[in-house]
């Protein structure tokens, strides 16, 4: 990031430090900084074929892929499935032949869509309610990090917090969906048959952070959110919100766990001495079961699941003039139909 950098809004600042020419996605290995579910051993991705399993599919398009974590041990555990990553990065030189790997969405999808730990890094406007009431956008210094408040926010995330998010007391924040609601509804509107899967932290109406939940992170610790792009910069995803607008069931991921797989006991002590190996595998399995589904931990994560034909809404009652159309063109989709 550039050192004679201004003021921008923190959509545009959290847009470059990721996703611009020198961003933290085009330079850095997620699984350096943070641990997701995909990186918990197998256990993540017994779920994910259980899930395949009951719903009837074969394929499996991994938004976000990071490495390709997930798709290895899915292409090790099944060879028939057809598996895609889509990631920025470009693809690992001991990725399998068989994965698919590709830097935008396709325009048709069929199989499984899953976007696991995505949309909490869509960039969006960060607002603020000054000293008068006036919910304001925020602005900060990428290379300081320093914040001010700038413009007031515009009509479409007045309306989006008015409904998802109420702000009315100085000095609360609110970090504005209404990027993550087009984005995921563009990519939901993709998938000719089957199920799309969003998995994140979030928050609900009742529980939303005071203060937002704006935050980075950069080799295993948490930080204070910082755009310089060598930080990882995140916040919080509104399920409720994002869930409406394409028709989704949510739930926690330690209840989607449980209804999808069984019970995953630590083994008898006495294995350990009649069969070390299976003793060593199966504790194994359990402690990762068990992080999967632990809270506080990843079992709080959300899992937004919409089925196609439950799918009838149009994305075009979303507004483009929110800035969701620019983040999606320049780096997943490029249509070609919008300007900057």
């Amino acid at each position: 990031m550039g050192e004679g950098e201004g003021w921008l809004t923190w959509r545009e600042a959290w847009e470059r430090a990721l996703y611009g020419p020198d961003g933290f996605y085009r330079r850095e290995q997620p699984a350096d900084h943070f641990r997701t579910s995909a990186q918990v051993g197998e256990a993540y991705a017994d779920v994910v074929l259980a899930l395949l399993r009951r719903e009837g599919l074969a394929a499996v398009l991994d938004v976000g892929a990071g490495a390709g974590e997930l798709l290895r041990v899915l292409h090790h555990r099944d060879r028939r499935l057809s598996l895609t990553g889509v990631e920025l990065r470009s693809r690992p030189a001991d990725l399998p032949e068989a994965i698919a790997w590709v830097d935008e969405l396709p325009a048709s999808i069929e199989g499984l869509l899953l976007a696991n730990e995505m949309l909490d890094n869509v960039p969006c406007d960060v607002v603020e309610v000054d000293d008068v009431g006036v919910v304001r956008l925020v602005e900060v210094l990428p290379s300081t990090g320093e914040e001010r408040l700038g413009a007031k926010a515009p009509p479409e995330a007045l309306s989006w917090l008015a409904r998802w998010w109420p702000v009315d007391q100085p000095g609360r924040r609110a970090e504005v969906g209404l990027t993550r609601d087009v984005w995921w509804a563009d990519a939901c509107a993709r998938l000719t048959s089957g199920v799309a899967v969003a998995v994140d932290y979030g928050h609900l109406r009742d529980t939303r952070p005071p203060v937002g939940s704006l935050t980075s992170y950069r080799a295993g610790r948490v930080c204070v959110a910082s755009p310089d792009g060598r930080h990882d910069v995140t916040a919080h995803v509104a399920v409720d919100a994002l869930s409406n607008v394409v028709g989704a069931s949510f739930s926690t991921q330690r209840e989607t766990v449980e209804a999808l797989t069984s019970a995953t006991p630590s083994p008898p002590i006495d294995l350990a001495r009649t069969n070390p190996t299976s003793y060593l595998r199966d504790l194994s399995n359990a402690g990762d079961k068990a992080e999967l589904t632990g809270s506080p931990g990843l079992g709080d994560f959300w899992w937004m699941t919409t089925r196609i034909p439950r799918l009838c809404r149009s994305t075009d009652h979303l507004s483009s003039s929110s800035g969701a159309q620019t983040w999606t063109e320049d780096h997943y989709h490029r249509r070609g139909d919008h300007e900057r």
